[in-house]
């Protein structure tokens, strides 16, 4: 039975209500189900510490659209949600909160005491962004949510890093790695972000040990010379071939360091000499390497000069540089300073520059690795959306070096290895070691260090689904099907989670990787703090519902590029919804029907197989593109449909048989009025689910929850061409006769004779009644030609019409030419006094042009305006 809809839609009442109905009646709970196939989306975990901002909010509709469209498919569908630990930013928030509030440090608590207070912080906090994601509407599993460092998770990354190991895919070595003096932490060279800062060339003075001259080296660096162990130049460099093998001093130091000849030395940069400090530079340090060269660390944690920089100890090394540049000047060794912008590396997370350094870290080979990944993509076995993407992941899996997975926190999965105090061996453990594996020393002492966080949620989409046991739900759901993610991780996690899956699945983790750019604001600007442009969608969804902003997030989206956030498109929306609902007010009202049922196809008039038709290609169409991941080109056609065809068209075609006496007629419109209804309300349920489930749950129905509805197929029966072609050439005549009454303000109260000229006349002449109607016209003559004086009338024509209105019927043409008249004298003085301030040279010279342009737009809009008002005036003076 149908219910009565109140008389104004209140999102904030309804989207509550809705959403508890939902969770409680467990419509969100997944079932693995042997006669469904599955389609399975794991959520990329927000961080612990998150808000919900605009990216979360496009993230999570996107995939609840998915999720919501092969639900109502038949697929066993299964949204899995959870969040991530976020190492170092949630100690970051932490330590903050105790320095702040207790003037405390981590050290001060200790390990285990600090990692209680981190757990707490999460208990109280941690559930934020997941109540704040069920605002939007996300219809995700919540009895399966997952946290990456819950139990379940947290023994897949013991196995993945024990077996990794045990292939020696997983190494302690000393490399240069990515520091971050302000996080205090290791970074992975896919957590630098570069960025060309302006900066200088220092050109020095290196003496020759045997007194005959010097070397001049070039360097952007000067604070690290305190750690040189080698002057480079190239073997096929004439200017130096003779230097090679000899020793120069190294300045401020007074130490002996030797001259050697390598091709990785560019012979066009500086001087062509380059100093050599293996502790501070990748590349210095591979060419260590392969000469042998003393690797000298200067600098500590904290980017600060240690005990080996002599006087500088303790400086930062910025400050140290100012310093060593000045003594470097007094004592002659500076000889020039140029000018050099160069590529700085930024930490991602607090953006100070990245310090390289060596260091002992665990690093995992990334070579035998990446080849399955590759191969996962080439082969299609996963393949991006837009495929423009493909290129980029490919590059950097061929480009990728080992990846270092050592982060010096307390806050993470601490890397499972132990040293033995007595004889040295490294036990490395899928349990808690208790004594040394190979002497059974108890003197054993753990790895303090915890691995990067992206080690876990590489894993994420296998270890959610119970792995590493073999459990029911792995071997269902798993590969997934889509992930939806923004192209800034990439690299940070979309290719770490491909090899992970290859190597321990054998398997690739899903088969489609749905990139979206990323939200700006209205300027096209990145959304930030620093600027003060973000917006905050729960204050969106707060002020225009959930389903406006869910609408204006999807239209207008397409795949991988950035959008724009306007505030005033989800007023749009709100606007559009609320249409949504009184239209379906409307045919609440005037329903009699009690089930939602179609009439025979012969008891279907005109304007019904017209929207029956539109509604069958509609659903084709929709169905097609959401399946290629065109969820904005989807969105709109629903919109289009919706506002124009049903209620702009349909409903108005309809009122004439629903106030009549015909019966039948007056049924037959009700049943198709609901029929498309329901229909649409499923087409829309993806993207507006709260208003949709509202509106369906007052219309005749059956089931519980439109979410569990069946999705519309096309139906080859309801597919009426001809009908369509003919509504479509009778809306296109009461259009044109609308648009030239408006462009001569006649008034609809004032009705004349309309006469059609058509091959088609009995197109024309079944439509009469809308015609006469909606065209405003007391009488729709209907024949092969034009009428006997079609001369003096007032004519519009269409692709297959040519219509015509006595102009007297129309207006008093007396009083329409004087009033034609006062408005061209007008204009015209208008245009004069723009034109003339146009030709005065002083304003032209000395106006800003952004006014002098304006100027010249309103003069083209006066003149404009006359021109349309002469054609005006021809007109009526025929």
């Amino acid at each position: 039975m149908a219910k009565e809809l109140s008389k104004v839609y209140e999102p904030q009442e309804v989207e509550n209500r809705i959403y508890e109905m939902w969770q409680k009646g467990g419509y969100f709970h997944t079932r693995r189900d042997p006669e469904k196939k599955p389609f399975t989306i794991v959520m990329p975990p927000p961080n612990v510490t998150g808000q919900l901002h605009m990216g979360h909010a496009m993230d999570s509709t996107l995939q609840d659209t998915l999720v919501r469209f092969k639900r109502m498919q038949g697929y066993a569908a299964l949204w899995v949600p959870g969040v991530d630990h976020a190492g170092i930013a949630t100690q970051i928030k932490v330590e903050e909160e105790l320095r702040t509030k207790e003037g405390l440090s981590r050290y001060d608590l200790g390990r285990e005491r600090f990692l209680e207070r981190v757990w707490d912080w999460k208990a109280r906090y941690g559930g934020r962004i997941v109540q704040q994601q069920k605002k939007l509407g996300a219809s995700c599993d919540w009895d399966r949510s997952r946290f990456t460092m819950d139990e379940g998770c947290s023994k897949a990354v013991r196995e993945v890093f024990v077996t990794l190991y045990e292939k020696g895919l997983i190494y302690k070595g000393s490399r240069i790695i990515n520091w971050c003096p302000h996080c205090i932490t290791a970074l992975s060279d896919a957590e630098v972000e570069y960025q060309d800062k302006p900066g200088h060339m220092w050109h020095l003075r290196y003496l020759l040990t045997d007194g005959s001259g010097d070397v001049i080296v070039a360097t952007t660096r000067p604070e690290t010379m305190l750690g040189d162990s080698g002057v480079a130049v190239n073997p096929n460099d004439e200017r130096y071939r003779d230097l090679v093998g000899r020793t120069c001093i190294l300045p401020l130091v007074n130490k002996e360091i030797p001259i050697v000849a390598d091709e990785y030395v560019d012979m066009e940069f500086g001087t062509g000499c380059v100093k050599m400090t293996p502790a501070h530079d990748p590349n210095d340090f591979e060419v260590g390497l392969r000469h042998s060269l003393e690797v000298v660390r200067v600098l500590d944690d904290k980017g600060k000069v240690n005990e080996l920089g002599g006087k500088y100890q303790g400086l930062d090394r910025y400050e140290a540089r100012k310093q060593i540049v000045a003594d470097l000047e007094a004592q002659g060794y500076l000889v020039q300073v140029e000018d050099h912008a160069h590529n700085v590396g930024t930490c991602y997370r607090c953006h100070n520059d990245v310090e390289p350094i060596i260091s002992a870290q665990w690093f995992v080979k990334m070579q035998p690795l990446a080849e399955a990944a590759l191969e996962a993509v080439r082969s299609g076995e996963t393949r991006f959306v837009p495929e423009r993407f493909t290129k980029i992941y490919t590059n950097w899996m061929e480009n990728c070096r080992d990846w270092c997975i050592s982060r010096q926190l307390w806050w993470g999965h601490q890397i499972p290895v132990w040293y033995c105090a007595d004889c040295g061996h490294m036990t490395v453990s899928r349990t808690d070691a208790v004594e040394c594996e190979k002497c059974h020393s108890k003197h054993i002492e753990r790895d303090p260090d915890v691995l990067d966080t992206w080690f876990s949620s590489a894993l994420w989409p296998f270890s959610t689904l119970g792995w590493p046991d073999k459990t029911a739900d792995l071997d269902y759901f798993y590969p997934t099907d889509v992930l939806v993610t923004g192209y800034d991780i990439i690299f940070f996690w979309v290719a770490r989670m491909i090899f992970s899956a290859c190597e321990h699945t054998g398997k690739a983790p899903f088969h489609t990787v749905l990139i979206h750019g990323l939200v700006r604001d209205d300027q096209g600007r990145k959304m930030s703090k620093s600027l003060g442009n973000g917006i905050d969608p729960l204050e969106m969804a707060e002020k225009y519902g959930a389903d406006a902003l869910r609408f204006n997030l999807i239209t207008g989206n397409s795949p991988g590029n950035d959008m724009r956030f306007y505030t005033e498109k989800c007023e749009a929306m709100r606007n559009f919804a609320n249409k949504i609902w009184n239209a379906s007010r409307y045919v609440l009202m005037n329903l009699k029907v009690e089930k939602n049922q179609l009439p025979p196809a012969d008891e279907l008039e005109l304007a019904d197989k017209w929207i029956l038709s539109k509604l069958n290609t509609l659903i084709a169409e929709v169905t097609e593109n959401l399946d290629k991941y065109e969820l904005g080109v989807a969105v709109q056609k629903v919109y289009d449909f919706i506002w124009d065809s049903y209620c702009d068209w349909y409903i108005e075609l309809t009122k004439a048989r629903l106030y009549a006496d015909e019966e039948k007629s007056k049924l037959t419109a009700q049943r198709v009025l609901l029929y498309v209804l329901d229909q649409f309300l499923r087409l829309l349920h993806p993207f507006m689910p709260f208003l949709t489930e509202e509106i369906w749950q007052a219309i005749p129905h059956e089931g519980e929850v439109l979410m569990t509805q069946d999705w519309p197929v096309y139906r080859p029966e309801l597919s009426f061409p001809a009908e369509e072609t003919a509504m479509e050439s009778i809306m296109g005549a009461i259009r044109a006769v609308r648009n030239r009454r408006a462009e001569m303000n006649v008034p609809p109260s004032k009705k004349s004779t309309l006469y059609v000229a058509a091959a088609k006349q009995d197109v024309f002449s079944q439509g009469a009644g809308f015609i006469t109607r909606l065209a405003y016209a007391d009488q729709v003559l209907v024949s092969d030609h034009a009428p006997v004086g079609h001369e003096d009338m007032v004519s519009c024509v269409t692709a297959d019409a040519e219509l015509f209105i006595p102009l007297d019927q129309l207006v008093d043409v007396e009083k329409e030419l004087a009033r034609i008249g006062k408005e061209l004298e007008k204009a015209r003085k208008n245009l004069a006094s723009i034109e003339g301030k146009l030709q005065n040279a002083n304003f032209i010279s000395r106006a800003p042009e952004a006014v002098v342009s304006a100027e010249r737009e309103k003069a083209q809009r006066a003149q404009a305006l006359i021109t349309q008002l002469e054609e005006s005036e021809k007109r009526l003076k025929k």
